[in-house]
């Protein structure tokens, strides 16, 4: 979905610089449960910032965002986006989005009412466990990686995305899992913040969050 499609894009950003609306009403089938799973404030530590998003449910995922960057091989630039977009349902109800804000890390969380393509999206990042990406043809390539993270939970993956140019490393990292019919999959950018107290150490709190937000949905 677009998160995915910003998050591969914004790690270019880093080291050079879906969703549902809220409806009037008594919530339904699958809208209810996942707003019943959806981890709140509250849920954080005191500071900790945290934003609920609101978009078009209906909305394709290259609504508003930015076009991928070429790559080689050919699309890995938004590869995991586009395997998500593949299985994807709309619609409202289908999904809740949410930032949270540490010293250290923003982390997009989104909570969908389908499972995810686990397999496809294990698939295609192999297939991406190296690839170069380009601002255009005659621009050089900026190398990057796809590594797999340890996780202990079943039908979970875990991704660090990272890129490498003359001033160093830059990396995101994303979670996907399912839980049942429905799924989580989450991204989190590396974000100092000083104005806020809460710390982050990534991946690990990253990883925290992500699967407290799992094992929430689970539960429901």
């Amino acid at each position: 979905m677009s998160a995915l499609r910003v998050a591969v894009i914004a790690i270019i950003a880093l080291a050079t610089g879906s969703c549902a609306n809220s409806v009037e009403g008594t919530a339904t089938w699958p809208g209810a449960r996942i707003e019943q799973a959806v981890l709140s404030a509250d849920d954080f530590p005191p500071g900790v910032t945290y934003d609920r998003l609101n978009k078009d449910p209906a909305a394709s995922d290259a609504s508003g965002g930015l076009p991928a960057m070429l790559s080689s091989p050919k699309g890995c630039s938004d590869g995991l986006s586009r395997v998500i977009s593949a299985s994807a349902e709309r619609g409202a109800g289908s999904a809740v989005e949410y930032v949270v804000g540490y010293d250290g890390a923003r982390i997009l969380m989104t909570v969908l009412s389908w499972p995810l393509d686990l397999d496809g999206l294990a698939a295609e990042a192999e297939r991406c466990a190296r690839f170069e990406t380009f601002f255009d043809t005659a621009s050089p390539g900026i190398p990057m990686t796809t590594t797999r993270l340890d996780t202990s939970r079943e039908q979970t993956l875990a991704y660090r995305q990272t890129m490498t140019l003359g001033s160093g490393e830059s990396s995101v990292y994303f979670w996907f899992a399912n839980a049942e019919e429905s799924a989580v999959f989450a991204v989190a950018f590396p974000t100092p913040n000083p104005t806020i107290a809460v710390k982050a150490a990534l991946p690990q709190t990253f990883l925290d969050v992500a699967a407290k937000q799992t094992d929430r949905l689970a539960d429901r």
